[in-house]
């Protein structure tokens, strides 16, 4: 399977930015864990501060990919423009996050792309994304 991972804006701080909520490792650490544990599949990623090269990376790989795995960060709660962009393609999309939007501030408990995605893995710090790649591996089993 070729799956791609998209970060949205501030993800690449991680391992920088409020630890508390989003934990002391990087997301490059992470990635090599995971692309050695799931060795079989191909695992691309890509990483934005800017709305419009998400747009850009999702219809340019949503037609060739097995599946996305998105965390629009912030773009989540505003970005019309990304789910539309999500529908658009054929690749099925999961959205991830790292924390729970739903036990943090109010602005954050609205999703615009949720309704989007073929599904929403929340709060489970950067394990949300191994999560979605096992989700991803079984849909295309």
């Amino acid at each position: 399977m070729n799956i791609l991972i998209i970060n949205g804006p501030n993800l690449n701080l991680l391992g920088k930015r409020e630890k508390s909520i989003y934990g002391e490792e990087s997301f490059d650490d992470f990635l090599a864990g995971l692309r050695q544990r799931y060795a079989s599949h191909q695992i691309d990623y890509f990483q934005s501060n800017i709305e419009g090269e998400i747009i850009d990376k999702i219809q340019e790989a949503g037609f060739s990919c097995d599946g996305i795995i998105l965390n629009a960060g912030a773009y989540t709660h505003t970005s019309i423009a990304i789910s539309d962009a999500m529908r658009a393609v054929s690749a099925p999309v999961i959205e991830v996050h790292i924390s729970n939007i739903h036990a943090r501030e109010e602005y954050r408990h609205k999703s615009m792309i949720a309704a989007a995605a073929s599904g929403s893995i929340i709060g489970f710090g950067l394990d949300s994304y191994r999560l979605a790649l096992e989700a991803l591996i079984e849909k295309n089993k």
